[in-house]
């Protein structure tokens, strides 16, 4: 191969220098972005409720010589939001890269799901994502620099059974996506979501276990899926990884789609 052009490939989808927060990153999903990040340069600010398995996710990525910082967080909370932005802001002056991926689920039809059921949901998987988006945008648009990537899912695309609640909120999430992207679009500012189909976290694993037979019920889960599997982590965790990086300079407003085809029936 030629040298520079190896020499190009080598600094493609670098973060060297830079800062990232992701939330719900003591597992799932959200570790794996945060572990990607870690590995191309940039300070992870792993934030989650969940401060023991916060802080291992910071021991990996300090053990594999990368540099991260725990939070404490609950998303839904907007002044908490607001005092850890400018906690952020103190210690470094600046965010480049926000993944707001915290979300929970629910399953139900509408004569299965309560109000508060709604709320809930709403709470974290809305409130969170305008909360950190609200705190950290203005210091992004002020350096005129930054990316936002939302986690959003197939559920936000296309209706999934029994699961109403999920649904509406993954739907508010892509709409207030691409919103924001409009909005600054000439502000120097990125703002992308992520739709990922079934994948295979610590929530899907705990979900399988409550089934008679957790094999026959993981064996029914990937069946559904075009391609008979379900997704990883770090194959979404890629996709972050381009939505964040220079190299997808002229990319805002999408829905990125990585569903092993669910939705191209």
């Amino acid at each position: 191969m030629n040298t520079r052009v190896k020499d190009e490939r080598e600094n493609m989808f670098r973060f060297d220098g830079k800062v990232a927060l992701v939330t719900g990153a003591a597992s799932g999903i959200g570790e794996a972005i945060a572990r990607a990040l870690s590995s191309r340069g940039a300070h992870l600010f792993v934030a989650d409720r969940d401060v023991v398995l916060g802080q291992s996710v910071v021991s990996a990525i300090l053990k594999d010589g990368g540099s991260a910082s725990f939070l404490e967080l609950d998303v839904g909370d907007e002044v908490a939001c607001g005092r850890r932005a400018e906690e952020v802001m103190r210690a470094h002056g600046r965010l480049d890269v926000l993944v707001n991926n915290a979300g929970i689920g629910h399953v139900g039809t509408i004569h299965e799901t309560t109000g508060e059921d709604l709320d809930r949901l709403y709470r974290v998987n809305v409130r969170g994502v305008f909360n950190l988006s609200k705190a950290f945008l203005p210091a992004m648009i002020a350096r005129r620099s930054g990316a936002v990537v939302n986690l959003a899912s197939i559920g936000g695309l296309v209706a999934v059974r029994q699961r109403l609640a999920y649904c509406m909120t993954k739907f508010a999430v892509v709409g207030l996506t691409k919103s924001m992207a409009l909005d600054h679009a000439r502000d120097g500012v990125r703002i992308n979501c992520i739709c990922p189909g079934r994948v295979e976290t610590p929530f899907v694993a705990a979900r399988l276990r409550e089934y008679p037979d957790p094999e026959k019920a993981y064996a029914d889960m990937c069946a559904t899926q075009p391609m008979g599997r379900m997704g990883k982590p770090e194959e979404i965790a890629a996709a972050a990884v381009y939505l964040a990086s220079d190299e997808a300079g002229f990319v805002t407003g999408s829905a990125f789609t990585i569903d092993g085809g669910w939705s191209a029936g």
